[in-house]
C-alpha cells in the first residue's frame, strides 16, 4: 500500500524476514515461515506472480516437480493453485524441516518432501511432470548440470521454470517459451524438442 501524501518517495512494503505470502488458491494470502539457511533466496513475489500468470494460474490436475524447494514458496504456490502432486526436493536438513512443518500446518497431503540432492533425485526417478521448478543457488553451475537430465523427466508439453543470475540461451532440444527479468534474477520458461 502507498503512502498517498508521498507519492514520489514512497516504497512497497517489505516482505517480512523469514516469512512469505501464497499468492493464490485454496491458501491465498496464507503466511509462511522459512527456514534461514544460507544462500536461501525465495522467488520474489512479483516474478512468482508472472510465473503463474505464464501457466495460466490454475494447475488442476498437474505433476510438479521442484528441484531446488528451499522456502516452498513455488511448490506450495503450485499446491495452493490446484496441483494434483508436488514432490520438493531440498538438501539442506534444516529448510526441509521447515517444508515438512509447512506442509504439515497446511494439511498439504498433495505434497511430497525429500531430503536430497537434485542430481541425485533425478538419477533414481523415472517419473515424469508436467511443471519442473528450478530455482538453485546461483554462481554454481546447477543448470548446466542439470538441464541435459531432465528431458526424461518431462511430461509431453510439459514446462520447466529456470531462474538464473544471467539470460539462458537455448541450446540443444530447449527452446525458451518465456523470460523476464526482475532486479538481478533473470526467469525463463523452457520446452523441449517439438512441445507447443
Amino acid at each position: 500500500m502507498r503512502n498517498s501524501h508521498n507519492k514520489s518517495t514512497s516504497k512497497p512494503i517489505a516482505r517480512p524476514a523469514g516469512k512469505l505470502r501464497i499468492g493464490g488458491g485454496m491458501w491465498r494470502s496464507r503466511m509462511l515461515c522459512f527456514s534461514e539457511a544460507e544462500g536461501l533466496r525465495p522467488t520474489p513475489d512479483r516474478v512468482r506472480e508472472t510465473l503463474f500468470n505464464w501457466l495460466g494460474q490454475e494447475l488442476h490436475g498437474l505433476k510438479c516437480l521442484d528441484l531446488f524447494a528451499g522456502s516452498g514458496a513455488l511448490g506450495f504456490e503450485a499446491a495452493s493453485r490446484g496441483a494434483a502432486n508436488v514432490i520438493m526436493v531440498e538438501n539442506n536438513a534444516q529448510a526441509h524441516r521447515t517444508l515438512l512443518e509447512n506442509a504439515n500446518l497446511l494439511n498439504a497431503t498433495q505434497i511430497q518432501i525429500k531430503l536430497g540432492d537434485a542430481l541425485s533425485f533425478l538419477s533414481t526417478h523415472q517419473q515424469q511432470f508436467d511443471v519442473i521448478f528450478l530455482d538453485p543457488p546461483f554462481h554454481q553451475h546447477w543448470i548446466e548440470k542439470l538441464l541435459p537430465q531432465l528431458a526424461k523427466n518431462l511430461a509431453s508439453n510439459g514446462l520447466v521454470y529456470v531462474e538464473t543470475e544471467t539470460a539462458l540461451i537455448a541450446s540443444g532440444p530447449w527452446k525458451i517459451h518465456k523470460q523476464d527479468k526482475a532486479g538481478a534474477v533473470h526467469y525463463h520458461l523452457l520446452k523441449c524438442g517439438d512441445g507447443t
